[in-house]
């Protein structure tokens, strides 16, 4: 099953979000910006800045967990830029 990995980013509270889905990407987004208790329920204006596909969940998980361990906002933003 194909997979993304993707960044969000928020105007409002100027906070990049780093994750992977296997979900339609439109889909995932919508969940991003509805009211919910996690980090990106916090703001409603989360839009999708950044995006890679894989062919599994795994591969989609690996990405993502290489850019978090990172820890950084500026490779985040040179990633996005590039």
């Amino acid at each position: 099953m194909p997979c993304s990995f993707y960044i969000l980013y928020s105007k409002n509270l100027d906070k990049y979000y780093v994750g992977h889905t296997c979900e339609v990407m439109d889909e995932r987004l919508r969940k991003h910006n509805s009211n919910h208790k996690g980090f990106t329920g916090k703001s409603p204006d989360w839009i999708l800045v950044y995006k890679e596909e894989f062919e599994d969940k795994k591969s989609a998980y690996a990405r993502e967990r290489q850019i978090k361990s990172m820890k950084s906002r500026k490779k985040i933003i040179e990633l996005i830029n590039q």
